[in-house]
């Protein structure tokens, strides 16, 4: 009844639902039975369901364990229901203990607030130790416990005798996916052929079975608005699809950015920025097998660096809509936190995040914010570039997650974040030229009534070191201009962009502009 998970299937099978079923092979080779196995991995990844499978493979009985039903608030009384659980199971034997969310039970002792908990997780010590004492095939209890939070669950338990097994259920591949939404639409009547199923697993990245049953659930109410009154329910790959943009996956959702609709077409110019992105980031993530078959290594992370204004983080926005990958958006002053440690932390959750959602983009704003030049005096900001150099080069094993980031002083970026295996791709995003500008206006003026006294290039000639911020700007400040000398007015003219030209000043000086073509050619020479 689930989909995917086979290698955990295999390994719960090896250590679990075997020795329960032929008890006699392992006690004549003297084989300790396995007592507990702990299946951890983010939520919605099936955990619970896989324990419960394991009672039913083995037609056996199941004691389910909530930390609601335990806990107590009276002296003695959670212990006492703990054992009375396991005494329980004895009894049913052969038993399979499922316990959700282990570490709400038995959490860290170090990290434990009240007295309940830490005597809770010591009873729970020691009936695994009975167990293991036992050393019985003719008590078959064994325990399943889940997480999703492994660090916090107290590491006593997490040894030999008491949880022998500790096994990951990460987030599921494509063909798992595949399989998972096979599953779920058994059920339901469908026209989804399996090529389709395929092309759906794999624009559902980074969605584990849970986010994939809420799709579905999408998807038959999407398929019950489309269809006639009186007729049959059929729910087609566009409603699946449907579902996939409604749900986002359940990894991302912490940090999931409202990222605008920006396609490259609304990008004026700026074609050699976008062919270069393509390569670096859509080829690999899209195409990983072609990369390999050439032994191509796909680069770990892309700078684009520039005046400000000249729509870095737009075309940062404009692959994420364009690759429909899982996209991650940080501004680096955002990061930096009053408290100790914090900082790091943040930097540690966005790249776990990242790495379970994957393939994924990582895109970091202001960069020079986050990863100032080490020896500046800022303790902080030296602990958060450790923090993400470690990060950067745990990446670098990784294929499927990459790191876009933006600054307009890529001079004060630490050089050790800049070598090959950490961003390795540095691309100049200069001001507008001619041909850009002109594409600018182009895409501005689609959106507002332009009087025929207007003329293209004499506002393209005029608007020479003017950033594409600052063009968005002239055409608003015209409009505005336009609205102010009559309300009812029905286009904007030229003398509206002439006055709308002189209002804005560009703010990118000719020294700053050569600065960053200097600095490229610092670059070509390293």
């Amino acid at each position: 009844d689930i989909g995917g998970l086979h290698k955990q299937k295999e390994i719960l099978t090896d250590v679990v639902i075997y020795p329960m079923k032929h008890p006699r092979q392992f006690l004549t080779a003297g084989v300790k039975p396995v007592r507990g196995v702990l299946l951890c991995g983010p939520p919605g990844t099936g955990k619970s369901m896989l324990a419960k499978s394991v009672a039913g493979e083995l037609n056996a009985s199941m004691v389910v364990v909530r930390g609601t039903e335990i806990m107590s608030r009276y002296f003695g009384e959670s212990e006492k229901q703990l054992l009375s659980v396991f005494n329980e199971a004895r009894k049913r034997s052969p038993c399979i203990v499922v316990m959700d969310d282990v570490e709400s039970l038995c959490p860290r002792r170090d990290s434990t607030r009240t007295d309940v908990e830490k005597r809770l997780v010591a009873s729970f010590i020691s009936i695994l130790d009975g167990m293991e004492m036992l050393n019985s095939w003719t008590e078959e209890v064994v325990v399943i416990a889940t997480t999703n939070r492994l660090e916090a669950v107290d590491p006593a338990l997490r040894r030999s005798g008491r949880f022998d097994r500790e096994v990951d259920v990460g987030i599921p591949s494509s063909s798992d996916r595949a399989e998972i939404l096979g599953k779920l639409l058994e059920g339901m009547q469908h026209n989804i052929s399996a090529s389709e199923m395929d092309k759906l697993a794999d624009q559902a990245h980074g969605y584990v079975g849970a986010d994939l049953h809420a799709v579905c659930g999408e998807a038959g109410l999407s398929a019950v608005k489309h269809c006639a009154e009186d007729g049959d329910v059929i729910i087609t790959a566009d409603d699946v699809a449907h579902g996939l943009k409604q749900v986002p996956p359940s990894a991302m959702r912490e940090l999931i950015v409202q990222v605008p609709k920006v396609k490259w077409s609304d990008i004026g110019g700026n074609s050699f920025v976008k062919k270069k992105l393509k390569h670096a980031i859509e080829w690999p993530l899209k195409n990983p097998a072609a990369f390999q078959r050439l032994g191509i290594d796909p680069p770990r992370g892309v700078l684009m660096y520039g005046p400000p204004g000249c729509s870095k983080t737009l075309t940062a926005k404009a692959l994420a809509t364009e690759s429909g990958l899982n996209f991650i958006s940080i501004k680096g002053p955002e990061l930096f936190s009053k408290y100790v440690g914090d900082s790091e932390k943040s930097i540690r959750e966005i790249f776990a995040k990242a790495r379970s959602a994957a393939p994924a983009i990582i895109f970091f704003d202001e960069l020079d914010a986050l990863a100032i030049e080490r020896g500046s005096g800022n303790a902080v900001a030296d602990r958060v570039l450790a923090a993400m150099l470690t990060e950067m080069d745990g990446v670098e094993q990784r294929h499927d997650v990459i790191v876009v980031a933006a600054t307009n002083r890529p001079d004060m970026i630490d050089k050790a974040l800049l070598r090959p295996g950490r961003i390795d791709k540095i691309i100049l995003v200069p001001l507008p030229d001619v041909e850009t500008r002109r594409e600018i206006f182009r895409i501005q003026f689609r959106k507002m009534p332009i009087a025929d006294d207007v003329n293209l290039d004499d506002l393209v000639a005029e608007t020479e070191r003017y950033s594409g911020a600052e063009i968005c700007s002239i055409c608003r400040e015209a409009a505005l201009e336009a609205l102010e000398e009559d309300f009812d007015c029905s286009h904007v003219t030229r003398k509206h962009f002439s006055f709308a030209v002189r209002s804005v000043i560009p703010q990118t000086s000719e020294e700053k502009a050569k600065m960053y073509q200097e600095y490229e050619r610092t670059l070509q020479k390293s």
